[in-house]
């Protein structure tokens, strides 16, 4: 009767949780790169499953790129680190929110769904300014 209740209980706790979602998955890596996610370094390659709140992180000869799953691309040049802060996409309605801080280093954008449906709904955050994104491609290099 025990084991029931506790698994009753765990099929609960698992029902009402949100569940872990993929947001992106890695398209290319070149050099030294990594994904850091609940305080650990994780060594990313194509196809690798991206969730929010993970960031990008190159060393001096890396590059990451990057295709979301409303078909933004990112692409993060050497020595940069990119915190993917927020990431919310509606397949049906197809729209979202998307907040991302580039701390360091450079980020090469091309948007997707998201920033084409709603122009206030992608922002991309560095140490001294948020941007709003509005157009199809930018770049923004954060010293």
């Amino acid at each position: 009767m025990f084991s029931r209740a506790i698994a009753a209980f765990a099929v609960a706790i698992s029902l009402s949780a949100p569940a872990i979602a993929e947001i992106g998955r890695v398209k290319r890596v070149v050099g030294e790169a990594w994904i850091e996610r609940g305080g650990r370094r994780l060594p990313p390659a194509p196809g690798f499953a991206l969730l929010e709140s993970d960031t990008l992180a190159t060393g001096r000869n890396g590059r990451i790129s990057i295709t979301f799953i409303d078909n933004t691309r990112f692409s993060a040049g050497p020595s940069s680190r990119v915190a993917l802060e927020q990431f919310r996409f509606d397949e049906t309605t197809r729209r979202g929110t998307f907040v991302t801080r580039v701390n360091r280093g450079s980020l090469a954008v091309v948007s997707g769904q998201i920033a084409h449906e709603n122009r206030d709904a992608m922002r991309v955050r560095t140490p001294t300014s948020v941007l709003g994104v509005r157009g199809t491609r930018f770049v923004v290099t954060v010293q």
